[in-house]
């Protein structure tokens, strides 16, 4: 798998350019084209000083739409820090977020008055739950009316914890006030489970049955939870097995409450479903899915295609009908190091990002296709000529990146977690 561990330190300097349409007259020569993003970077920050190797958005109950600016995001994410009692569960709300860069530059010129200039300073409240243990994934997923978060710890333990007191604290300063004066030292997890006896990094919620939990350990182990009326967990203690080596990433089907895919150092993608017996459920295999360790996958939530990222630096498609046959519909090697994290967009099916240890961010559209007008462009220049027209915007300048998700209720809008702190970003590409 890419290296889980973070590996040195360093600071970042985002930038970011696309290969999209926004068209420049360059000096002497043809239109060329530039890459705009209306949204820049944020400057990556540490909210704890202690790095995040896995974080989750927690959706907004304001509503399905919050892309209008000043923008507001609710995250929750786990630290790796060196010491295990320094570690801690984060719940975040960055607030204020402007647009800045060359689209707000007709808008906001005139903004030069340096009080107004504070007033845009992008905020964060932040409610932090101490943690034994460094944080390998976190996932969030709501019951009933309540936020809830699983974390995948180094310790060996997957935790599920109650959000509710530290989302109410970072929305009101006195409920901060009473958090941290008398909540904070007292939030225990509502269930653990230390089954699986070694650390793991592969978890995921069901979308379409809630609290159904599946959790994959680095001994090749799948565990299928089941909530029960009491408010715990039933955790089948007979894993599922097929899989050789650790088990790197699980992902529901979006559309079939019993199946779920899971991706392992093994190198292969395994198709489940928990309906028949755990030693008998594995329905279809593609044992050869990269060449060496399988990252990460996401399933798509409107086409039957999953996509999956691995050491190997390849992106690959898959075709979910077609997926007996062993073979990706599409491959993209944009990467040069190993792929850490990859995600559809929550409602375009055919646009995607993904994530790498070759510290970019780069974003996909599969309906794009090669402008047959620019192919003899193309040719004159070998550089041009390789890179693939699906791909539409490339972030650099972050260093380490671990995960990314697409935020579902800003339009367009990535957040990722590095080494170098967090990023978020917005596009014209979509």
């Amino acid at each position: 798998m890419a290296e889980a561990a973070w590996r040195r330190v360093g600071d970042g300097a985002s930038s970011s350019s696309s290969s999209g349409d926004e068209q420049g007259e360059g000096p002497g020569g043809p239109p060329r084209r530039v890459y705009l993003c209306p949204f820049l970077p944020l400057t990556p920050f540490l909210p704890t000083g202690a790095p995040c190797l896995s974080f989750d958005v927690v959706p907004d109950p304001l509503g399905q739409e919050l892309g209008r600016f000043p923008l507001s995001l609710r995250l929750c994410a786990g630290t790796q820090a060196e010491t295990a009692q320094a570690n801690r569960l984060l719940v975040m709300k960055m607030h204020n977020l402007h647009r800045t860069g060359a689209g707000a530059a007709g808008a906001e010129s005139s903004d030069s008055d340096e009080d107004e200039e504070e007033e845009k300073k992008p905020q964060l409240e932040l409610a932090m739950i101490p943690h034994y243990g460094g944080i390998n994934r976190v996932r969030v997923t709501q019951l009933s009316e309540t936020q809830v978060a699983a974390v995948w710890s180094e310790k060996g333990q997957v935790e599920i914890y109650d959000l509710r007191r530290p989302l109410v604290a970072i929305s009101d300063p006195q409920a901060m006030a009473t958090f941290l004066r008398e909540e904070q030292a007292k939030i225990k997890p509502l269930f653990s489970f230390a089954g699986h006896m070694t650390e793991g990094f592969a978890m995921d919620w069901s979308p379409m049955v809630p609290g159904r939990l599946v959790t994959g350990d680095s001994k090749k182990n799948i565990h299928l939870w089941s909530p029960k009326a009491d408010g715990t967990w039933q955790v089948d203690q007979r894993p599922f097995t097929a899989h050789t080596a650790s088990v790197e990433d699980l992902q529901w089907s979006p559309t079939e409450a019993t199946v779920f895919a899971s991706c392992s150092a093994d190198g292969s993608i395994r198709v489940w479903d928990v309906r028949a017996a755990p030693g008998r459920a594995c329905m279809l295999t593609a044992s050869q899915a990269h060449a060496s360790d399988v990252n990460v996958i996401s399933w798509n939530r409107h086409e039957p295609f999953l996509l999956s990222g691995g050491d190997d630096g390849a992106l690959r498609i898959w075709d979910l009908r077609l997926f007996q046959t062993g073979t990706s519909v599409a491959t993209f090697k944009q990467h040069t190091a190993p792929v850490t994290s990859v995600q559809w967009h929550p409602t375009d099916g055919g646009v995607f990002a993904a994530a790498g240890a070759d510290d970019q961010v780069t974003q996909w559209d599969l309906a794009v296709e090669r402008d047959q007008e620019g192919e003899g462009e193309s040719e004159d220049d070998p550089a041009l000529a390789s890179i693939p027209p699906q791909l539409l915007f490339v972030h650099q300048g972050e260093t380490d990146i671990k995960e990314l998700h697409w935020h579902p209720q800003c339009p367009g809008v990535l957040i990722t977690t590095a080494l170098s702190g967090f990023t978020v970003f917005r596009t014209i590409s979509v």
